[in-house]
């Protein structure tokens, strides 16, 4: 019998960013390869449960010539014997969002829309997984990869697919959104097997999104300075950066060593004020979690690459993304 990705998903577009994009979860190994498909030119599709892989590219030409959502599922599963075991989940870019559920995919199964997103599983452990994905699609700030993600740990918070975690994926086109502008492709992780993958993928993101995606330019920065200044110096040096004593003055040196960072670690994508800004800004914040969070996810636990990262994504995250 041919394994089915049973698993949930959202499908969501965000108009003001003029993106579509997928994200999925499943005890299926490399679930990316398989549910979602999407083009800025059209919209997005998450094909699941006994999985017709043809629904995403046939769907995609359906909704360039012009079909809504609608429409797509509906000539998308009367074409299909085997629909009554399929999932599929579809935004167009013109706004309109359907699904189909059908009615021998495993329970609980099921389906529910909103604007501009549709959320959709089988083998769920509750009814509650979907309910959750779809509020936390709702209430969450940010940008669409932010609400994708918030979905995607609301879900596995909530029950999530009943027999456990495996892989991840998320999706996300927007016209020239890719690298250097060359295709739509503006998001695209995946984390294929994992204990905990929807973590590992918000990981994978972070790093992605700060190499990767551009945000616009703040209008003022800070200096690194004090007491965040020697704990930032004094991480640059057990990462082999920087070879003086670490105090509160960020010098010449000091920002010499943040551009071999910056440079080892393919941060280009922002200038060195900036980083420096977003690290000034986002380190006693990535610092407050730790000391809030449970023993094994301390901030002290983490690796001084892992800290500097997480503190440039958090201080990053307050400019929005072109």
């Amino acid at each position: 019998m041919t394994p089915r990705p049973s698993t949930f998903s959202i499908v969501a577009r965000d108009p003001e960013q003029d993106a579509v994009g997928v994200a999925v979860q499943s005890k299926f190994v490399s679930v990316g390869s398989v549910v979602p498909f999407v083009s800025a030119d059209a919209g997005a599709i998450a094909t699941q449960s006994f999985a017709n892989v043809a629904y995403g590219p046939d769907g995609l030409d359906l909704l360039r010539d012009g079909h809504s959502a609608e429409e797509v599922v509906a000539e998308l599963t009367d074409a299909d014997d085997e629909a009554p075991s399929r999932q599929v989940g579809v935004v167009g870019g013109d706004g309109s969002v359907a699904a189909f559920t059908g009615d021998e995919c495993f329970d609980v199964a099921g389906d529910i829309q909103g604007d501009h997103y549709t959320v959709q599983g089988n083998i769920l452990e509750n009814e509650a997984t979907l309910d959750a994905m779809a509020e936390a699609f709702e209430t969450t700030d940010g940008g669409l990869p932010e609400r994708l993600l918030a979905a995607l740990h609301a879900g596995n918070d909530a029950g999530g697919d009943k027999r456990g975690e495996q892989s991840a994926a998320m999706y996300i086109a927007k016209p020239e959104g890719g690298y250097d502008g060359g295709n739509d492709r503006w998001v695209d992780v995946r984390v294929d097997d994992h204990a905990h993958p929807i973590d590992e993928l918000e990981r994978v993101f972070k790093l992605y999104d700060i190499t990767l995606l551009e945000r616009e330019a703040p209008a003022e920065t800070m200096s690194l300075s004090g007491e965040t200044a020697e704990a930032v110096l004094e991480t640059l040096s057990e990462l082999g950066f920087y070879d003086g004593t670490p105090s509160g003055e960020f010098d010449d040196e000091a920002v010499a060593a943040l551009e071999s960072f910056r440079g080892m670690n393919n941060f280009e994508n922002h200038s060195l004020s900036v980083l420096e800004d977003a690290i000034a800004r986002g380190w006693e914040e990535v610092k407050s979690e730790g000391e809030t969070a449970g023993e094994d996810d301390a901030t002290d636990e983490l690796d001084g690459e892992t800290k500097l990262i997480e503190a440039i994504w958090q201080g990053l995250s307050r400019l929005d993304r072109k």
